[in-house]
């Protein structure tokens, strides 16, 4: 079983609702042992990520950012950082605004350099937005058309779970990517390594 982690913060619901398919989606993969923990309580304790080997990071995007919960969780894995505990982990985030764009690539970008400083390896979104197939926009997967990482919209001031059917179809199905890709890679690993370091 390989562990997952999906990090978010969540001023009004709408992150944590994102965030819950993309660990339903997850879920649905095999040997995967998938969390869901809250970046203001990891900020207390980074070291706690040190017991995953695949984190995927989700914020909403404040002013083309992450929010400030979220990068205080950042800055608090400094000391992580100067030893590169985190290397060679599996990353990749998602982030939701009110609007289409709403500079969510900059928050994307943002979690990002953060994984490159630690030298994690980042995974996208490969996901080919379903609307060039004929998929009605509301319900495509990717109706956004982001691959450097999941992004969903959610009208300002709507109840938490007011997404569009194909954000929630999109979480789930990045989730679900991103459980194969660390298990992919993990068998590969194993394989690869010499039976004389087994």
């Amino acid at each position: 079983m390989k562990k997952l982690a999906v990090i978010y913060h969540s001023a009004h619901g709408h992150t944590e609702h994102i965030a819950r398919h993309v660990v339903a989606g997850a879920q649905s993969a095999p040997h995967t042992d998938v969390h869901l923990l809250e970046a203001q309580a990891l900020a207390d304790a980074p070291e706690a990520l040190l017991a995953f080997e695949g984190l995927i990071l989700g914020s909403p995007t404040y002013l083309g950012g992450v929010s400030a919960p979220f990068k205080a969780f950042m800055d608090s894995t400094g000391r992580l950082w100067r030893d590169q505990r985190l290397k060679g982990r599996l990353a990749s985030g998602f982030t939701v605004s009110s609007l289409p764009a709403g500079d969510k690539q900059s928050t994307l970008l943002s979690m990002f350099t953060f994984a490159m400083q630690h030298g994690m390896i980042w995974v996208g979104n490969p996901i080919i937005p379903q609307q060039h197939r004929g998929v009605p926009y509301d319900e495509a997967a990717n109706r956004l058309g982001s691959w450097s990482g999941l992004m969903a919209q959610a009208g300002h001031a709507a109840p938490a779970d007011s997404f569009a059917p194909g954000d929630v179809k999109t979480a789930r199905m990045f989730g679900w990517n991103f459980a194969e890709a660390l298990n992919r890679l993990a068998s590969r690993a194993e394989r690869a390594m010499p039976q004389a370091v087994q």
